[in-house]
């Protein structure tokens, strides 16, 4: 299966639009239950307004929920926004931090994010746990019914090689976002149906 993936699937990357760690770090905390699609057509005013984590730490939540109104939770996601940009300043000297546990105590960074910023930005081999990687792993049989996405985190860990963790993350949410989706599937043209354990069970 995955050589499958390595073959017909060679550059898997994430779809969020970014040029810094810390636009990145602002995009995958508005991605939250909301679409990649959505955060790109917001970002890019939010970028211009608030360049850095200086500015952003001056902003209040009410003048960047503005800016993200159309995004998923834009209350909360603006407090956190603020916060986190308040708390770079005040902990990490304006700078994104690259440990994933020093990641996790910013408002907004839970592991899923902090995995995605320690493998996308800084380059360490883990394992970002999303919905849809949730999903897809337990379909097609990489996890056996983990019931968290921690627990699938960890099993992942285990049965993927670790030089491929972090692209095996894109591999998952790129197929869960269009093949493998939440309904609708589309088993039809998936390559890696021949290893689905969701489509040998329906077999059944």
């Amino acid at each position: 299966m995955i050589g499958w993936f390595q073959e017909n699937v060679p550059v898997a990357e994430t779809e969020l639009h970014y040029n810094n760690p810390f636009q990145l770090l602002i995009s995958v905390i508005l991605s939250a239950q909301c679409t990649d699609k959505r955060v790109n057509m917001v970002t890019p005013a939010l970028f211009e307004a608030y360049p850095t984590a200086e500015k952003l730490a001056k902003a209040l939540p009410e003048d960047i929920y503005e800016y993200i109104k159309s995004i998923s939770y834009p209350n909360n996601k603006s407090k956190h926004l603020v916060g986190m940009a308040q708390m770079l300043e005040n902990d990490f000297n304006g700078m994104v931090p690259p440990d994933i546990d020093m990641l996790q105590k910013l408002p907004g960074v839970g592991r899923k994010t902090a995995n995605v910023m320690a493998s996308v930005v800084f380059d360490k081999q883990a394992m970002a746990v999303d919905t849809h990687v949730f999903r897809v792993a337990n379909r097609i049989g990489l996890t056996t019914n983990s019931k968290t996405p921690l627990a699938t985190e960890k099993e992942l860990v285990r049965n993927i090689p670790v030089a491929l963790l972090s692209k095996a993350h894109h591999w998952l949410i790129l197929h869960g976002r269009y093949v493998c989706t939440a309904r609708n599937q589309k088993c039809d043209s998936c390559g890696i149906l021949f290893w689905c354990k969701l489509a040998a069970n329906t077999k059944k």
